[in-house]
């Protein structure tokens, strides 16, 4: 059967057109119908372009939602003497592509064998500690003792220049200095 012919292809379009003509006039049952009949097509545009892009089909009835309620809020803007069809693509696939992005944002990932890629335990923290304390041995003098005084003992840097007899700002000068050092000796692996 040639392309024109079948059922999906030219009818459609002049039906869909025909409904939404009526629907602008203020025809609610033509316009109901219109979306009725749209829904099947935009189920299968969702479901295969959600699979194209690796992510499933999961989420299609979220995307034929999205989209419907789109063609609803945009409905004014289709020209009537212009095609349905190409209003109604770009629509949907706009709609699909905000989806998409969406869930890039969410950085969604499956929980589903999780459980094998964690590690059984995690490392105590005093042994993060001893690790953190040999690092810090590698300083020299006055970052040494800003460092451990801030980072392993907690005190502020109020606290810290009074301890040492320096300015608050020498103290964030020593301490920025040496947390410098210390991530320059980690990326080392000393």
């Amino acid at each position: 059967m040639p392309a024109a012919n079948k059922p999906d292809d030219a009818l459609p379009e002049t039906a869909w057109a025909a409904l939404m003509r009526a629907g602008l006039a203020g025809d609610a049952a033509a316009y109901r119908e219109l979306l009725e009949a749209l829904a099947p097509r935009l189920r299968k545009f969702a479901a295969n372009g959600l699979a194209r892009s690796g992510v499933g089909n999961a989420d299609a009835e979220d995307v034929v939602q999205e989209i419907l309620l789109a063609i609803h809020l945009k409905r004014q803007t289709w020209m009537q003497d212009q095609p349905f069809l190409p209003w109604l693509n770009a629509i949907a696939r706009h709609k699909l592509i905000d989806v998409l992005r969406r869930r890039g944002r969410r950085g969604e990932v499956p929980i589903e064998g999780l459980i094998e890629i964690l590690p059984d335990a995690q490392p105590e923290p005093e042994s993060s500690h001893t690790e953190l304390s040999k690092l810090v041995s590698r300083l020299d003098g006055k970052q040494q003792s800003v460092v451990s005084a801030i980072s392993l003992d907690g005190n502020s840097i109020k606290d810290t220049a009074a301890k040492f007899g320096m300015s608050e700002g020498a103290v964030r000068v020593a301490f920025h200095r040496g947390l410098k050092k210390l991530a320059a000796l980690y990326r080392e692996g000393a």
